[in-house]
């Protein structure tokens, strides 16, 4: 009996750590896909069947219902920030919830666009929050792309070092080069103390993004000293090895960077974008029943 219970709470936990390590995009076999796809098939079909002249729109009944319902999953997937706080498991766990809030999210711009009718764009209040929301989706769809794609790249860069040790790393060979540049002609050795006083970070938000560094100091200091400038165990020969392995090591830190830049900068556009999408959807309907 007591056999028969291990293995089934050995079955248990397998078939619970399995679903840990599904993807959110594939919960419960796509179920909230399904029911996106549903609700868009729904709208859809209901906006082309009702006979009416002219087409219904976000003043007609069937607008209403739509704007209704596309402002309720609005706010409440406005709520994923609120729910990332509290860790459970079960029908409503963070996974299923993040599932829910892609899916959902991507079947809010039908839902939006329906109840516009298809008007012409005016500049109005009304249309703002269709721009703002068209802007929160689209953001986290590259959301989406960059941590379903990027993780494994920051992964194989790290090679098991953490930021700090990467930063150790580069102290390590700085002291080495320090001594190593001493030997060398005025011009180099000011060019190497040069490349090691440059901030490993300079460059900006720009510089991270693409990783480009035209002002590298270390590449300008490698330059200096062409390859067979002096003897095989020459300073010159000893100093141009550093600067490559400190290169390397810059490449990497860079590298990381790009990467962290690359899965969050969507968030300082998302997360401003959701905020105003909800004052303008709040003045939205405030000015909607105001006119009524």
């Amino acid at each position: 009996m007591a056999t028969v219970q291990k293995n089934t709470r050995f079955k248990a936990d397998e078939r619970r750590r399995n679903a840990d390590h599904v993807s959110f995009l594939k919960h419960k076999k796509f179920r909230y896909l399904w029911i996106a796809l549903l609700l868009c098939i729904v709208a859809g079909v209901g906006y082309a069947m009702i006979d009416q002249d002219p087409r219904p729109n976000g003043g007609s009944w069937y607008g209403y219902t739509l704007g209704t319902i596309g402002l309720l999953l609005i706010v409440w997937l406005s709520l994923l920030g609120v729910r990332k706080r509290k860790i459970t498991t079960g029908a409503w766990s963070l996974k299923a919830w993040t599932s829910a809030h892609v899916y959902l999210g991507l079947a809010v711009i039908v839902v939006g666009t329906l109840h516009t009718g298809f008007h012409a764009i005016s500049w109005n209040v009304h249309w703002l929050a269709y721009f703002l929301m068209v802007i929160v989706i689209v953001t986290g769809i590259y959301g989406v792309i960059v941590y379903a794609t990027l993780p494994g790249p920051l992964s194989s860069n790290r090679n098991e070092m953490t930021r700090a040790q990467m930063l150790e790393a580069l102290t390590a060979l700085d002291r080495q080069l320090e001594s190593a540049a001493q030997p060398l002609d005025r011009q180099q050795s000011d060019l190497v103390i040069a490349a090691l006083g440059q901030d490993v970070f300079y460059g900006g938000a720009f510089a991270r993004l693409t990783g480009a560094y035209p002002l590298c100091k270390t590449k300008k200091a490698l330059r200096s000293i062409p390859e067979g400038l002096g003897a095989s165990d020459g300073p010159e020969e000893r100093v141009r090895t550093l600067l490559t392995k400190r290169s390397d090591q810059l490449g990497q830190i860079r590298r990381h960077l790009r990467i962290r830049a690359l899965l969050e900068v969507w968030l300082f556009i998302h997360i401003p974008a959701t905020i105003a999408l909800l004052a303008a959807l709040l003045a939205h309907v405030v000015s909607v029943f105001y006119y009524w």
